[in-house]
């Protein structure tokens, strides 16, 4: 029974480096669905100011055409 407890587990680089891309993609995934959400909160509250369009139109206006 002793011998089933004492098997040694191998771990090579490719399963290191796949443990540590799944550890990022799932701090990033994180950090961006919070920031969504409370973007949509705070919209819902009304805690964010609709900014106003810095860029003018591009069309032409019958004004600027004469």
């Amino acid at each position: 029974m002793s011998e089933f407890l004492m098997i040694p587990l191998y771990f090579d680089p490719g399963l290191g480096a796949m443990i540590a891309q799944a550890v990022v993609a799932a701090a990033a995934g994180i950090l961006l669905f919070s920031k969504n959400v409370m973007y949509k909160i705070k919209s819902f509250l009304g805690l964010i100011k609709e900014e106003e369009d810095q860029y003018d139109s591009i069309d032409i206006d019958d004004e600027d055409a004469k």
